[in-house]
């Protein structure tokens, strides 16, 4: 009876552990299958109207507006309404159209990271990759952190709730992060239309603030007539001022957030009935519509909300501790629409900040499984979206713990994010422009690239912290991917294999008797080497004369790519020597991949024969995990072990 009970408990446990697998990993396999992130699985016709997506985007980018007056208040003072100016220039003539031209390059939401990855191969390519991600991850991970941070100030700051919650900011952010997390956990397929209800609800309530807000400083022309006399006062004439707001004006860089992430979100718009995969017109149309249209918006409601922030609220309000430090337009909502309309303005502002999170999360879960686990750089699971959801989470809660969830703290590791991902798109653009002969375009985008140069470098500078967390962001994903890399180096990374009619015919004519292999590096291809290593393969291993043999060659083309299709070609080279020809990331996973198949093709475990190569192990085996090559027998025979656990079923190798 215990053995019995006992019996039950273990299966019990090993059933819930099953269940726990199974959900964490749903939908990993359709995943591995198309690669494109758990966010693009539709076919490109599918998807929702390019507003309601706005709204999804919307979530980062109109949520800014909790807190970008404020802080458009505290770097610029008085110029504040002259910078945002700028800021709107920069969005509309720079930004913009950028954007749309990253659009038309990368139509599942790859943005400019895919862009420039194709300009590079190798390892620095795929190092370079990494550190627009580590950028990327920064950007969307303090977006998470910085607006449940907002959403806490709100919450604290409401006159009705400041008491009973007043020094639990940092316990209330990691609660809203983990609430986020909790949604992502049980599935985002109702995001958009509540993104849609937020999104709205919280523009409405803002064009009332604003609207109330500017009939507040038209009542009073003497508001706008000192404000004017301050400025010329403080800077002189209108040029000092223009140029004096230009260089305030990488500190407004938060005003930029939302470009990326609307870019991240195409995969989420419908497309038109005659869309294909590989060029979806309608789907890009759209999200050009979604990206001039947000940025429209939002630039109305910057320049209004920096005019009447600046000249209504008293500086001191600005500074930390400040009633309108990071909200800005919620204090003026209180003093002048009473607190019970600011509090329905706070709760909108809560939501929005909080769910904002959701459109940097899905960015993240957009962007990374599209890199990572193709280059090997990150477990198998990684493209499954709830085991990369509990993981950001954490990531999210370290984050909010270091910065003690305060705003303005995170203020400048968000702008290096957003910088260098706008500037690495306008290098993007620029270089896709000249590529494609668009002279005009290319001077325009150059230009552009180097204003968004400038502004990086300068928020850099003044703000060094933000490229340090990005760095420590970079070096973290350097470090775990190289980590992954190394610990999955013996997987057979191929997707599938695919003989064409020669090589399937030279398989089937020595499927009746032992299949016998010759893994043969190629160097001139003559007839002497094919002769001379036929010979010495049959007189190091006794072979009779009398059974075929078939040469393999690999040519490795990137080493740095780890998983990829196997295409194998058949040849007859001289006249006799039948030849397998196949052009891989890595020798010995492309044989042991050929092998596998080869045996499930035929039914017979096949023999492949080696020489031994000369050199120090260690100095092989990197030369393996760099370049592909290396001691090519004893790795062959430990990626076969890995995939085929039975040894009665392995494929043989064998060592002269």
């Amino acid at each position: 009876m215990v053995a019995t009970s006992a019996s039950a408990d273990s299966g019990s446990a090993d059933t819930a552990r099953h269940r726990l697998r199974a959900w964490l990993l749903d939908g990993l396999a359709d995943m591995a299958k198309q690669h494109p992130g758990p966010h693009a699985q539709a076919p490109a016709h599918r998807g929702q109207r390019w507003w309601k997506v706005m709204c999804l985007t919307g979530l980062d980018y109109f949520s800014t507006l909790g807190y970008q007056p404020g802080i458009a208040a505290l770097a610029a003072g008085l110029l504040s309404p002259v910078a945002t100016v700028v800021l709107v220039v920069v969005t509309l003539i720079g930004a913009l159209p950028v954007y749309r031209r990253v659009a038309e390059e990368s139509p599942r939401g790859e943005g400019s990271i895919a862009m420039l990855e194709r300009l590079l191969s190798f390892w620095q390519g795929k190092l370079f990759v990494l550190v627009l991600l580590g950028f990327a991850a920064t950007d969307f991970l303090i977006t998470i952190t910085l607006s449940a941070a907002d959403a806490t100030a709100h919450l604290v700051e409401n006159p009705h709730l400041t008491g009973a919650l007043h020094g639990h900011q940092v316990l209330i952010t990691l609660v809203l992060v983990a609430l986020l997390g909790a949604v992502f956990l049980k599935g985002f397929s109702e995001a958009i239309g509540l993104a849609l209800v937020l999104v709205a609800a919280y523009l409405v309530l803002n064009a009332v603030v604003v609207v109330t807000g500017l009939w507040h400083v038209f009542q009073a022309p003497r508001l706008f007539n000192d404000w004017t006399h301050a400025l010329t006062v403080q800077h002189g004439n209108p040029l000092v001022m223009v140029g004096v707001a230009l260089v305030v004006f990488p500190k407004l860089a938060l005003g930029l957030s939302g470009f990326e992430t609307g870019v991240a979100v195409m995969p989420h718009i419908e497309g038109e009935p005659g869309d294909t995969e590989e060029r979806p017109v309608g789907r890009i149309r759209g999200t050009k519509k979604l990206l001039t249209t947000a940025a429209l918006i939002m630039s109305v409601f910057l320049v209004t909300s920096s005019v009447i922030t600046t000249l209504l609220i008293p500086a001191k309000e600005f500074k930390p501790g400040g009633q309108a430090n990071g909200r800005a337009l919620a204090y003026l909502a209180h003093q002048y629409l009473g607190s019970g309309f600011g509090s329905v303005y706070d709760a909108s502002t809560i939501l929005i900040l909080w769910f904002a999170g959701a459109s940097a999360m899905a960015g993240l879960l957009n962007l990374m499984p599209r890199y990572l686990p193709r280059y090997g750089m990150a477990p198998h699971w990684a493209r499954a979206v709830r085991p990369m959801v509990l993981v950001l989470t954490a990531v999210a809660f370290l984050v909010t713990w270091l910065f003690n969830a305060d705003v303005d703290a995170q203020g400048g590791a968000y702008a290096t994010g957003v910088l260098v991902l706008i500037t690495s798109a306008a290098i993007a653009v620029t270089i896709a422009a000249r590529r494609a002969r668009q002279r005009g375009w290319t001077i325009a985008f150059g230009v552009i690239a180097v204003v968004f140069l400038y502004t990086t470098a300068v928020n850099v500078v003044e703000r060094p912290d933000g490229v340090k967390i990005g760095a420590c962001f970079i070096a973290a994903i350097i470090l775990v991917s190289l980590a992954s890399r190394l610990a999955r180096s013996f997987e057979l990374r191929v997707t599938s294999v695919v003989l064409d009619d020669m090589a399937e015919r030279f398989v089937r004519d020595c499927a009746h008797r032992t299949i016998r292999f010759i893994a043969n590096e190629p160097d001139r291809r003559d007839f002497a080497e094919y002769r001379d290593k036929l010979r010495q393969i049959r007189a190091d291993n006794d072979i009779p004369a009398e059974d075929d043999l078939v040469f393999v060659e690999v040519t490795v083309r990137d080493p740095s790519d780890f998983e990829a299709e196997l295409r194998v070609r058949g040849e007859v080279l001289h006249g006799r020597y039948r030849v397998l020809s196949v052009e891989s990331s890595s020798i010995p996973n492309a044989l042991g991949a050929l092998l596998l198949h080869v045996r499930d093709m035929t039914g017979q475990r096949p023999h492949i024969y080696f020489e031994w190569t000369e050199g120090n192990p260690f100095a092989q085996f990197l030369r393996f995990f760099l370049f592909g090559q290396g001691e090519v027998a004893p790795v062959t025979r430990e990626v076969l072990r890995e995939a085929e656990p039975d040894r009665g079923r392995r494929p043989r190798v064998h060592v002269g």
